[in-house]
């Protein structure tokens, strides 16, 4: 028997982490998810590549069709373009959020979860957390595409910082949404479809390929205050690019506060409903 064995001495509980248990254990299972997508290189990939056609696609198929009001540069489109780029590949983060819980909800890994010591929240927090800094490789394979087809950083470093922090958070926030959606799924096939089947219309009802202006009236009090048609706005000011005609209303005239809100508001709300959801939820 080793020597460190004392019969009769209770073992000394570990220390609580300062930061609580919950963030402790989610930083384990982020790290668990990581290592995973390392391990799935065809994964990473395409959802790299995804992205870069969408610049390819708009930057030389429709650009030239596509006039920024009030900007008679010829390459004015695609410096408008790829904020709104940005911002849609951070909102698909959502995607991945719901489909993983969706599968390891499948494959009876919440089970398994379930019968460790771990914080109840520590799963969700985990995938949330690992789908946002996934996003942090796709920014930076977006941005080496966007300096390829002549988009440009305007306005210093320090803002476009502040504009990589901004589409970080939004895809933090998304996670939650996803996340949220996923324990709600059966299966992962159906996952994959309703974790994409919001985004779209809310992607594209947006500023994010086209001016609000051009939209009906109707659609303008929508895009408005859609919180991704904040984030690109807010994008395109910190990175200094065009902007277009910009509504006179307070999320459009205050996007980088409101979009800061709203990520806080939707954090509340999802957070706690996918937590809730979770504590409730078994195998499938």
């Amino acid at each position: 028997m080793s020597q460190s064995v004392v019969l009769g001495v209770r073992p000394i509980p570990r220390a609580r982490p300062w930061y609580g248990w919950s963030l402790h254990d989610g930083m384990v299972v982020a790290r668990r998810n990581l290592i995973q997508t390392t391990r799935i290189p065809e994964l990473l990939f395409f959802s790299l590549v995804q992205p870069v056609i969408f610049v390819l696609l708009f930057a030389y198929v429709f650009g030239g069709a596509i006039p920024i009001p009030g900007d008679t540069n010829p390459d004015a489109y695609r410096q408008y373009l790829m904020p709104g780029i940005f911002g849609q590949t951070v909102a698909f983060a959502a995607a991945s959020s719901t489909v993983g819980l969706a599968e390891d909800m499948h494959r009876g890994l919440i089970d398994r979860f379930r019968a460790l010591p771990m914080a109840p929240a520590a799963v969700v927090i985990g995938r949330t957390f690992a789908d946002a800094v996934r996003q942090i490789l796709v920014l930076t394979v977006l941005t080496i595409t966007g300096f390829l087809v002549g988009w440009r950083i305007s306005d210093g470093l320090l803002n476009a910082i502040g504009a990589y922090a901004l589409l970080l958070l939004f895809a933090y926030t998304v996670a939650w949404v996803g996340a949220f959606i996923g324990l709600y799924m059966p299966n992962p096939e159906t996952a994959n479809t309703a974790g994409l089947v919001w985004l779209f219309p809310l992607t594209f009802l947006s500023n994010a390929f086209v001016p609000i202006s051009s939209m009906p009236g109707w659609l303008q009090v929508f895009a408005s205050f859609n919180p991704i048609s904040t984030l690109v706005l807010a994008t395109r000011e910190l990175f200094g690019n065009p902007t277009g005609p910009i509504p006179d209303n307070w999320p459009m005239q205050h996007p980088q506060i409101y979009t800061l809100l709203a990520c806080i508001l939707l954090i509340a709300i999802f957070g706690s409903l996918a937590v809730r959801r979770y504590r409730r939820t078994t195998a499938r």
